[in-house]
């Protein structure tokens, strides 16, 4: 690996690509950090520290804290991604969709520019909403949040929060065409591992005042490592389905006659299931935030991060939204049809829709043991924090999102490597140089 590092250098688009994504990741954490008009930001922050375990927990954490101070980018990407999931699950309910997506990169465009208008519209919304929410709510000692209620601070909070959206968002899709790895990801990912500093420090506090002992913190470091590993293994994991072309005679020359595989991905659906899990769980935790009644505030207490309550339903949550997602997304008919189109089969197994029903079996079983994995990963440090009294606060969502887009990212670099012919982050590249 350290060897593909020192190759990079020998790349000047490929080191320009890394520093341009750099830069822009810069400009999004400077933005994370400029709050919006008419807020009281003292009494926001102690509001906040209530509201670790809700939903407006949850989106403060992808936001980068930035929705806890109310900054330009307090909205984060989350609008876009939900704006993407919503269109690809659009995608099979509507016919005209459904074409676009089959049109190849004309089809790609049109529908990414359906959903820059999604997002542009649910950052309408959502900024509207935490405009109302925000002159509802006050801090612990209750003072209010909003300096001066009415139109125009809503109208300010509505105009801020959507630009600063729609400006995240074209930084993702410029890092994406002209930098280095996914930019709506690495946009995530900055903003989570921009907590971590904190993290270690708290850490160094606990030892110093004697709360946690030297060796308890190898042994959690020797844990996070593991869990790290474990994730590691898994998202690269892949089920190999073998297929085999028949040869073709088309005029004097001889086509297919090769041997390949169908690859699946043990966990299909990444980090989907959790986060919509997280969502419709922490819904009435949120909702008791605004609405002080009694009723409201047993369920929420009920399904706090921690309680068994809270773990099941997380856990079935995560399995249900793994089979969906990975129903809606990926098509064995679809699938098995382009093979039988192409003269491709499965050995052993007739093509059509005998090729399909396997196709579908083996990705049943892939998908279980893929939503017992990331269910978990999730449930581990509440488990540990709850039941065990031991601070691990390293693992859940979080991480499947840090690990996932680190390998994609080093995939990438990897590739750029790799066709330039210098060897890879392995010590022996996938593809020799040539001679």
């Amino acid at each position: 690996m350290l060897d593909g590092l020192k190759n990079i250098q020998k790349i000047p688009e490929l080191q320009k690509r890394i520093l341009f994504t750099f830069v822009l990741l810069t400009v999004y954490r400077i933005g994370a950090h400029i709050p919006t008009p008419g807020i009281d930001t003292v009494a926001l922050a102690a509001f906040f520290e209530q509201a670790k375990g809700s939903l407006l927990g949850l989106f403060d954490m992808f936001a980068g804290g930035a929705l806890s101070n109310l900054s330009v980018f307090a909205l984060g990407i989350m609008p876009y991604i939900s704006a993407s999931i919503i269109l690809q699950l659009l995608t099979v309910a509507i016919p005209h969709l459904e074409r676009l997506s089959k049109e190849g990169e004309a089809g790609r465009r049109k529908i990414t520019q359906y959903t820059r208008y999604g997002t542009v519209l649910l950052s309408v919304i959502q900024g509207f909403g935490i405009a109302i929410g925000l002159e509802n709510m006050a801090g612990p000692t209750g003072a209010s949040i909003v300096i001066a209620a009415g139109w125009p601070f809503r109208l300010m909070t509505v105009i801020t929060l959507t630009a600063g959206t729609a400006f995240i968002m074209w930084l993702g899709e410029t890092i994406t065409e002209k930098g280095i790895g996914n930019g709506i990801s690495l946009i995530i990912f900055a903003g989570i591992v921009c907590r971590g500093p904190e993290a270690i420090l708290n850490t160094f506090r606990l030892l110093s005042s004697g709360e946690m002992g030297f060796f308890f913190i190898i042994l959690l470091i020797l844990m996070m490592v593991a869990v790290v590993g474990v994730i590691v293994f898994v998202e690269s994991g892949q089920r190999r389905i073998p297929v085999q072309y028949a040869k073709r005679v088309v005029g004097r020359k001889v086509y297919g006659g090769q041997s390949t595989h169908l690859p699946l991905k043990v966990n299909t659906a990444g980090v989907i299931p959790p986060i919509f899990a997280s969502s419709i769980i922490m819904f009435p935790a949120t909702i008791a935030n605004f609405i002080p009644h009694p009723w409201m505030k047993t369920v929420a207490e009920m399904l706090v991060p921690g309680r068994w309550g809270y773990e099941l339903l997380y856990v079935a949550f995560i399995v249900f939204f793994c089979y969906f997602y990975t129903a809606v997304t990926f098509n064995p008919v679809d699938v098995a049809d382009n093979m039988k189109k192409y003269g491709g089969y499965v050995p052993g197994i007739r093509p059509g829709k005998k090729t399909a029903e396997y196709i579908d079996d083996v990705l049943t079983r892939l998908t279980f043991s893929g939503a017992v994995y990331v269910s978990a990963v999730c449930v581990l440090p509440s488990i540990l924090i709850s039941y065990f009294n031991v601070p691990f606060y390293f693992g859940g969502t979080a991480l499947l999102i840090v690990v996932g887009v680190a390998l994609d990212t080093a995939g990438q670099i990897e590739t750029h490597l790799l066709t330039r012919q210098y060897e890879g982050f392995m010590k022996k590249g996938r593809i020799a140089r040539r001679r």
